[in-house]
């Protein structure tokens, strides 16, 4: 009996998982090591702070194997913060490490159910340490080589193309000076030109990289029947998700994109529900123009546009509700590895496609509504 009781002590006592926390800066990066027993208490084994680069990454190494005193599990954890985890994820990862990435808003939403008031880097550390020990979370994969090149072209094509609309907005208003500026819009002409060819530039890249990535291509080849889904539009969105990488709902892509329902109602107070637009802007601004294109061209977008327009008497929220349908219709598509079919939704009844990871049907009205 005696050996029992010792037994079961020995196994309350026993230790699970270290788990690590980093919050990442673009400079410097907060870490916090926490330990996790059977009874699911999390101890606070230490914190630092180290430099954002590979000197920083191997002290940072060292520090945590010098506190890693048990042979027993030990996990990262980060959020995807800009491109300035990348190098520290992709140096743990080479490491053998096991490393999770998460989304901002997921750890946000995390650290708030703890009644957290105060933030700074410190805080947020032993929160995603704390996090990392009390949930089973995906493994990392770093980006193919092929993706992150997309990005890195996507987002020069989308800077370029800010500059190209500021320079001709500039050469329109010297257009109408008073005094003669021949000059100054012969300079502002060569730049514009040489930006548009810069332009068709990336644009070969890009395309070049889709069609050499066997993946990529069969990908494009099926989405882009989308009629408004075009070479950009399908690049801008796979390199910011890194492919749907780390979605697995609707609902998770639809929050880091920005389109989001915001409500503001409590008790007898509506306030107005609008879209959140905390999200990744590259994908909401790729998808503009196309959700005018598919209104055109595609019968099931147009009828779902007229229901939000009925419903909402809004044009631009409208064309906000298609875009995101759009995105979520992508990436369905993606993840059911599906070619797109025009006829799938005309006669105006829920969209199968409409499907969230629980498997629950949305209707387009309820859809409609919601935005």
């Amino acid at each position: 009996m005696e050996g029992i009781v010792i037994t079961l002590n020995q196994l309350i006592m026993t230790n699970l998982k270290y788990s690590i926390g980093i919050d990442i800066a673009k400079d410097e990066f907060k870490a916090c090591i926490s330990l996790i027993d059977h009874q699911q208490k999390v101890t606070v084994k230490s914190s630092g702070s180290f430099k954002n680069n590979s000197t920083g990454f191997n002290d940072f190494y060292v520090w945590v194997t010098k506190h890693i005193r048990e042979p027993i599990s030990s996990h990262f954890l980060m959020e995807a913060t800009g491109i300035y985890y990348e190098q520290l994820a992709w140096y743990l990862y080479n490491k053998d490490c096991q490393l999770s990435v998460i989304l901002p808003n997921k750890a946000k939403k995390y650290l708030q159910g703890l009644g957290q008031k105060s933030k700074n880097d410190k805080i947020d550390a032993k929160g995603l340490a704390r996090m990392c020990a009390e949930q089973s979370l995906d493994l990392w994969k770093p980006l193919s080589k092929n993706i992150y090149r997309l990005r890195a072209l996507t987002r020069l094509h989308e800077d370029l193309t800010i500059q190209t609309t500021s320079l001709k907005n500039r050469l329109d208003a010297l257009e109408s000076s008073m005094f003669d500026l021949s000059d100054s819009r012969k300079s502002l002409s060569k730049l514009i030109n040489a930006t548009k060819k810069e332009l068709k530039n990336l644009e070969s890249q890009i395309e070049e990289t889709i069609q050499q990535d066997q993946l990529l291509k069969a990908k494009y080849d099926k989405i882009s029947r989308i009629k408004g889904v075009g070479l950009m539009t399908f690049a801008v969105v796979i390199a910011e998700t890194n492919g749907f990488e780390l979605f697995h709902s609707i609902s998770q892509l639809t929050s880091y994109a920005g389109y989001d329902v915001v409500e503001n109602q409590s008790g007898k107070k509506s306030g107005k529900t609008r879209m959140s637009k905390k999200g990744n802007s590259h994908i909401r601004r790729v998808l503009h123009m196309p959700a005018f294109t598919v209104v055109k061209h595609e019968p099931s977008f147009k009828i779902f546009y007229n229901r939000v327009f009925t419903n909402t008497t809004i044009k631009m929220k409208a064309y906000v509700a298609v875009q995101r349908r759009l995105l979520t219709l992508m990436y369905t598509l993606w993840k059911r590895d599906t070619e797109y079919n025009t006829n799938h939704s005309e006669a105006g009844i829920a969209d199968p496609l409409w499907v969230d990871s629980e498997g629950i049907k949305k209707s387009q009205a309820q859809s409609a509504l919601a935005l």
